[in-house]
């Protein structure tokens, strides 16, 4: 007889996703401007792009970028929030720019980036991040308070040093221990920027020895966790298909030795706690005074709207799921695709041919 191979089992086809948005205990809300700046800020994205460019014309109507903004400052009055959008525009133009390119490529667009937001009258650049970045900056700070300018310039900064340190760890096929991935995922999710503008949106003007005190820093990071883990869990298909490690999902399995499906039911359980940890944290701000009282109860507001706007915008747009959202979130079942052999990325292959999306 011939020798009979071992049987191994198949490997999972599909996955369940947790069911995070019944647990949210936060009410999702959306801007009424959320048709006017999905138009405006396509348009001024698509500014210098070549007309043939159809993929990225597609991809970024299907990105539904505005309606991500209006969901995560609802409150905004329309030219604050066309801010909004057109940064959140740019910060998935970059992060879909860092996928694919090293540590040298990055550290080049970090520094055309924060010469753009340090020295904005005075820097220039042939790079498109020059302008777009130039662009947006010089609309904030017509309003922004300078503490919120010096946040937002920190928090960019936090960002592209974690995306270089990810780029190391993608170069040598690292996948970190959950908690070093944890402090990492912090930086390169970018939350820490977009905490900023809930400051420019409301107009606070909050003191830094408030923003940097334990409970407000412990409902920020709280806030980045949930948002992070939870997009980890919605993006895990796409990014394992391209051989991307830079997921929680995969730090889970390596350091709790768990199959996908344990690992998402075990990140769906952190995201939980990660709610409740913010519910309570809530309940201990202190007090500074009735003014600051008051900004600091709609900063904390805002960071609210954040999760269910993270939330439902994952199934609204086909960044994840292509048109199959809607069913996505009714049924939580996830196809896990095919490992592609040579993924391309669309941003890093326009700046490589010229297109100056650098």
């Amino acid at each position: 007889m011939p020798p009979v191979s071992p049987a191994y089992p198949s490997p999972p086809t599909k996955v369940v996703l947790p069911d995070l948005i019944s647990y949210c205990p936060f009410d999702p809300h959306i801007s009424r401007h959320h048709k006017l700046v999905s138009i405006e800020s396509k348009r001024w994205l698509f500014n210098g792009i070549p007309h043939h460019n159809e993929q990225f014309r597609r991809e970024t109507h299907g990105l539904k970028c505005g309606r991500f903004a209006a969901r995560c400052y609802p409150n905004a009055s329309y030219p604050q929030l066309r801010v909004c959008s057109d940064f959140l525009h740019w910060l998935f133009h970059i992060d879909d720019l860092s996928d694919d390119i090293d540590s040298h490529s990055i550290r080049n667009v970090s520094n055309v980036v924060m010469n753009s937001l340090y020295h904005p009258h005075t820097y220039r650049s042939s790079a498109r991040l020059n302008w777009m970045t130039t662009d947006f900056y010089k609309r904030m700070i017509q309003t922004a308070s300078p503490g919120t300018c010096q946040r937002l310039k920190e928090g960019i900064e936090i960002f592209f040093r974690g995306l270089h340190q990810e780029a190391i760890d993608r170069a040598s096929g690292y996948v970190p221990d959950l908690g070093s991935y944890i402090t990492l995922r912090r930086d390169t999710s970018a939350c820490k920027a977009c905490w900023v503008l809930i400051e420019y949106v409301n107009n606070l003007d909050i003191p830094d020895e408030v923003m940097d005190h334990p409970i407000i820093r412990s409902l920020n990071d709280t806030t980045i966790d949930f948002a992070a883990w939870s997009n980890d869990l919605y993006s895990y298909h796409i990014e394992n298909s391209k051989g991307h490690t830079h997921n929680i999902i995969d730090a889970v399995m390596k350091e709790k030795d768990l199959d996908v499906q344990g690992a998402m039911d075990f990140v769906g359980e952190l995201c939980k706690r990660s709610i409740d940890r913010f519910v309570e944290d809530r309940k201990k701000l202190p007090s500074w005074g009735e003014k600051i009282d008051k900004d600091v109860a709609v900063y904390v507001e805002g960071l609210a709207d954040w999760m269910p706007a993270n939330l439902h915008w994952c199934f609204e747009t086909e960044r994840y799921y292509g048109k199959q959202g809607k069913e996505v979130k009714k049924t939580r079942v996830v196809t896990l695709l095919p490992k592609i052999r040579n993924p391309t990325n669309l941003a890093a292959s326009l700046a490589t041919t010229g297109t100056a999306c650098l």
